[in-house]
């Protein structure tokens, strides 16, 4: 038995490990010593199952990999951060008169879903430049089967995210998101998402944005952009902020005149020099 390493073709730049038998290629669930602990990252590919340890070593390969590239991690949430979905049965028929008037061209009915999704301004731009610098992952409190779909929006070519999807299905924690599941290094990942209460282990790797509530909120006393008519700004709004932000996180991180060496260097310290401006988003 051995640990086979495998570059799978559904995983282009990922390197995947998994724990097999070298004759048969059976997957083995216990390593011979009783260690039976293993973290599914079946989002990777189906039934991806890795030891603790093993799990460790792939993050910080990858992790090399890269800071050689000058790039760091980001993680990005679904709803009400990127984009707002409602079910057609819930949608105000104020809002409905809105869309028959002008739709907007990032609006877009789902008819096997019965959802309309409506795209965040500036989400296309943010991702094409957000994509240089860093390796995307979304994770969502969502489902997988909706995680997909609204990838497929959101990427139609498969360029930003490939296989990096994390949904509810995927969590180790109920009701909780957390960094356990993602590739990257803590020290070299940044979170982009609209509530702050699911990453209580990781705020420090937070920029925590506003919500996008296109549709009809919950809250009587708050109207919908759709009921304004009035959506978010390209140029000023929540993304635009939120790109510009990460674009001096990664000229500060990676400054040729820093002496420490990229390895041990820790995002978590730059966004700190960013707090004014990570606190601004709420104000907008």
């Amino acid at each position: 038995m051995e640990l086979v390493k495998r570059r799978k073709a559904e995983l282009p730049q990922d390197t995947s490990y998994i724990c097999m038998c070298n004759r048969c290629g059976r997957t083995i669930e216990n390593d011979g010593n009783g260690d039976v602990s293993r973290v599914s990252l079946c989002y990777l590919h189906e039934n991806f199952r890795i030891s603790n340890g093993d799990l460790l070593g792939l993050r910080a390969s990858y992790s090399k990999t890269l800071l050689r590239r000058k790039k760091l991690f980001l993680v990005l949430d679904l709803d009400h951060t990127l984009l707002h979905s409602r079910i057609y049965d819930l949608i105000k028929p104020c809002e409905e008169e809105h869309f028959k008037e002008a739709v907007p061209d990032d609006l877009i009915r789902t008819d096997h879903l019965q959802l309309t999704t409506k795209l965040r301004p500036f989400v296309r731009t943010f991702l094409k430049e957000a994509s240089d610098l860093f390796q995307m992952c979304i994770y969502t409190m969502g489902n997988r089967w909706y995680a997909l779909q609204m990838a497929k929006l959101l990427d139609p070519e498969n360029i930003y995210f490939n296989c990096r999807i994390i949904s509810r299905d995927d969590c180790t924690v109920k009701n909780e998101k957390s960094l356990d599941l993602v590739l990257g290094h803590e020290n070299a990942t940044i979170v982009v998402d609209d509530t702050k209460r699911m990453w209580e282990k990781h705020k420090e790797n937070l920029i925590e944005i506003g919500r996008y509530h296109y549709f009809a909120s919950k809250c009587k006393n708050r109207k919908s952009v759709a009921e304004l008519r009035c959506d978010e700004s390209e140029s000023d709004g929540q993304l635009a902020a939120v790109l510009e932000i990460l674009k001096g996180v990664h000229s500060l991180f990676f400054d040729e005149e820093n002496e420490v060496n990229l390895e041990d260097r820790d995002v978590r310290e730059v966004l700190k020099s960013f707090k004014k401006n990570i606190q601004l988003l709420q104000e907008m």
